[in-house]
């Protein structure tokens, strides 16, 4: 190989870099699910790529898939479903979710994204703080989620789902449902 040559892939190596490296840095990340707190819709293995550009200009809306680092926990990131928004009361009862705002009750319709017949186990009533989330797994009786660590500070959050990659099968984008 000759010394030109080797410049010009030198070039084409750093311009590559270039251009990459902050596209992965500071709008989409990759990440791996891990365990099945989100079966059936994600699976062990799947390769997702993280939207964290959209948060900057703005809030996370119900039923988007996040990740985010846990409360008060040193672990890898977690991946769960964005049930609550701030200012809401949460309460969960008898296997259904009752979200109230404004004095406004409504039970949750999970059906866009969850099989027919899950069931939400726990009971528990929180309000939520102007800059906390009430996070869930789909797999609601396999999930480590708000009703183990409690609401989750906005500033956890590292940014949305939005593309399955892997496996080639299941490739799509993430769609946010409509409530």
């Amino acid at each position: 190989m000759r010394l030109s040559d080797f410049l010009d892939y030198l070039k084409i190596i750093i311009v590559a870099v270039i251009i990459v490296a902050p596209i992965r840095y500071f709008l989409f990340q990759p990440f791996l699910v891990r365990g099945a707190s989100m079966e059936p819709n994600f699976q062990q293995n799947d390769y997702l790529f993280i939207d964290e550009l959209s948060y900057k200009f703005q809030e996370p809306k119900r039923g988007e898939t996040i990740i985010f680092k846990p409360p008060g926990e040193i672990s890898p990131p977690f991946i769960k479903r964005i049930i609550g928004l701030p200012e809401e009361e949460i309460e969960i009862k008898d296997g259904q979710i009752i979200i109230t705002k404004n004095g406004e009750q409504q039970v949750l319709d999970e059906s866009s994204y969850l099989p027919q017949n899950t069931y939400t186990s726990g009971n528990l009533k929180i309000s939520l703080k102007g800059n906390e989330y009430f996070v869930l797994g789909d797999n609601r009786l396999n999930s480590a989620d708000s009703r183990v660590f409690g609401p989750l500070p906005r500033e956890n959050i590292i940014g949305r789902v939005f593309l399955r990659v892997f496996p080639l099968t299941n490739f799509d984008k993430i769609e946010i449902p409509n409530y």
